[in-house]
C-alpha cells in the first residue's frame, strides 16, 4: 500500500483536513472537477455558436430571413413583457404543456401496456405486426390534420397527435424488453408455482423497466413535438400557433423564439424524467457511461 493511500486513510479516520495528495486521489473531487470542465466546455459552445452567428448575419446575410441572437431576445423579450397577439405568453406555454403531458402519459401507458402484451403473446405479435408497422409509418403531419377535422381546433385534436406520436417508441421499446426477459427465470418461477400475473409483475415487467424508462426520456420530446405541429396546423393558442403566425408575417426571429421556448420546456422535462429514473431504479449500479474514470 502506498504511503499517499496510508496518509489519506490516517487523515479520515482522524477528521484531519485533506492533504493536496488526498484531495488529488479523492474520486468526489475528480467527479467535481470533471463536472465542471464539462459545464464551461458546453457554455463556451454555446457562446461561441451565439457569437458566430451574430457576426455571420451581420457581416453577409440578410436579418431578415435568418435572424440573429439579438432579434430573437428581443422578439422573447416582447413576448415575456408585453404578451403576444393571442394573449400571455405563459397561457400559451400552459396549453402546449398540458397537451403535451396529457397526450405523453396517453400513449406512454398505452405503450407500456400493448408492448408487454405482445411481448409475452408471439402469436398475437405475429398476426399484428404488420399492421402496426403500417400505422407507424403514417406520415404525423398527416395524422395531426387528420385529428384536426375529427376533433376540431381545441385541444382534443393535438393530444390526439401527441398520443401518437409517443405511443410507437414506448410501445417498440417495452415490447423488445419483455421479449428480452430470461427464459431461465421464468422457467423457474413457474416450476416453484408461480402464476401468469405473478411472473408477469414479478419478473417481466422489471426486467422492462430499463428499456421502457429508456424511451420515455425522447418520448415527452415527442409528446411536445406533437402538440406543437397539430397547433401549427391548426389552433387558437399555442406555441406552434406563434410559430405558425410568425411564419405568415416572415417574422423568422419569432419562429426561432417559438423553437427556443419548446427546446427549453424539453430539456426542463428531460431533468425531471431522469431524477424520477434516478430515484425509480436506485437499486440499480451505476453503468460504465454514468461513472468517471479515477
Amino acid at each position: 500500500m502506498s504511503h499517499d493511500t496510508l496518509t489519506a486513510d490516517a487523515g479520515a479516520m482522524n477528521g484531519a483536513i485533506p492533504t493536496p495528495a488526498e484531495r488529488k486521489h479523492d474520486p468526489r473531487a475528480q467527479l467535481r472537477k470533471h463536472k465542471a470542465l464539462v459545464y464551461s466546455l458546453r457554455a463556451f459552445v454555446l457562446v461561441g455558436v451565439l457569437a458566430i452567428w451574430e457576426i455571420s448575419v451581420n457581416l453577409w446575410f440578410d436579418p431578415f430571413f435568418y435572424s440573429k441572437p439579438s432579434l430573437i431576445w428581443k422578439q422573447l423579450s416582447t413576448w415575456f413583457t408585453d404578451g403576444t397577439a393571442q394573449g400571455s405568453i405563459w397561457a400559451q406555454i400552459s396549453i402546449t404543456l398540458q397537451e403535451a403531458v396529457i397526450g405523453f402519459a396517453i400513449g406512454a401507458i398505452a405503450g407500456v401496456l400493448l408492448g408487454i402484451l405482445l411481448g409475452r403473446a408471439r402469436l398475437l405479435a405475429e398476426v399484428l405486426s404488420p399492421y402496426i408497422q403500417a400505422a407507424n409509418a403514417v406520415p404525423r403531419i398527416v395524422l395531426a390534420a387528420l385529428f384536426i377535422i375529427w376533433f376540431g381546433l381545441g385541444m382534443s385534436s393535438k393530444i390526439a397527435t401527441a398520443t401518437v406520436l409517443v405511443f410507437f417508441p414506448v410501445f417498440f421499446n417495452a415490447f423488445q424488453g419483455a421479449r428480452e426477459v430470461d427464459r431461465n427465470l421464468i422457467n423457474n418461477a413457474r416450476i416453484l408455482g408461480a402464476s401468469r400475473l405473478q411472473v408477469l409483475r414479478s419478473i417481466v415487467v422489471p426486467s422492462a423497466t430499463s428499456w421502457i424508462l429508456a424511451s420515455l426520456h425522447t418520448a415527452f420530446g415527442f409528446a411536445l413535438i406533437g402538440a406543437i405541429v397539430g397547433e401549427y396546423t391548426g389552433a387558437t393558442q399555442g406555441i406552434g400557433l406563434l410559430i405558425s403566425t410568425a411564419q405568415a408575417s416572415f417574422n423568422s426571429a419569432g419562429i426561432y423564439a417559438g423553437m427556443l421556448i419548446s427546446t427549453v420546456l424539453a430539456l426542463i422535462a428531460e431533468l425531471v424524467l431522469g431524477y424520477l429514473e434516478r430515484r425509480l431504479l436506485k437499486w440499480r449500479p451505476p453503468s460504465q457511461s454514468e461513472s468517471v474514470a479515477v
